[in-house]
């Protein structure tokens, strides 16, 4: 026996526009959550020496050496901070897109190299390499 009712019949229907929103939040969510697992490492390196890394000079290019103290050389010759600030800027007036070789003394601290390379990206150069000379180079 079919009993009717009072109420329009109904079908059933899914919703997948709200399905839709939900996994793109749980996309963006995971997301987010796997950009800070970073994994941080460090590597020990051996920086070339000071004076493996300096046997031709082209113009174009600027080079500069840290040695185990921490000083600084344009081409061989000491400079203080400041004429290393007034030399790059100079340099970048004359050509922005010069590339800059920063080599060290193996026995270099780190702190040193990074100050360096933060004076030449402060002046505005933004080719910037780390001069490697080979193992067999090395005394």
């Amino acid at each position: 026996m079919k009993i009717n009712s009072p109420l329009p019949g109904k079908k059933a229907r899914l919703e997948i526009i709200p399905l839709i929103d939900i996994m793109f939040f749980l996309l963006a969510a995971f997301m987010m959550a796997s950009l800070t697992l970073v994994r941080l490492q460090s590597i020990k390196m051996d920086l070339p020496t000071a004076t493996a890394a300096h046997r031709d000079f082209k113009p174009d290019i600027i080079h500069l050496a840290v040695d185990r103290k921490g000083d600084v050389f344009i081409e061989r010759r000491a400079v203080t901070t400041g004429e290393l600030n007034a030399y790059l800027a100079h340099q970048f007036q004359l050509n922005p897109n010069a590339p800059v070789y920063i080599s060290g003394d193996k026995d270099a601290r780190h702190g040193s190299m990074i100050r360096v390379l933060d004076l030449v990206r402060r002046a505005g150069l933004q080719k910037v390499a780390f001069a490697v000379a080979p193992p067999s180079a090395e005394p």
